[in-house]
């Protein structure tokens, strides 16, 4: 499973933001958030804009750090290599 997954988990815990919130401001179920953060389903591609912009509306650094490691290369090169 993905890179989604682990990039917010790291987001979640570096700004303190808990699943729940996101899951609120989202307006998803927590077992969402959960599942993306614990690698069991990789949120589609339009969820990751939702959680981007969820991330925006608690903390735009949060999201813009998302987005980094998200679409971060370096990971996948290193797999690759």
């Amino acid at each position: 499973m993905g890179k989604a997954g682990k990039a917010l988990k790291q987001v979640l815990e570096r700004y303190g933001i808990t699943q729940n919130r996101l899951a609120v401001v989202m307006q998803v179920g927590r077992s969402n958030v959960h599942r993306w953060v614990y690698e069991v389903a990789d949120p589609v591609g339009d969820a990751i804009l939702e959680i981007r912009k969820g991330l925006n509306t608690i903390n735009p650094a949060a999201a813009e750090e998302f987005i980094r490691l998200y679409l971060d290369e370096s990971e996948e090169d290193e797999e690759h290599s």
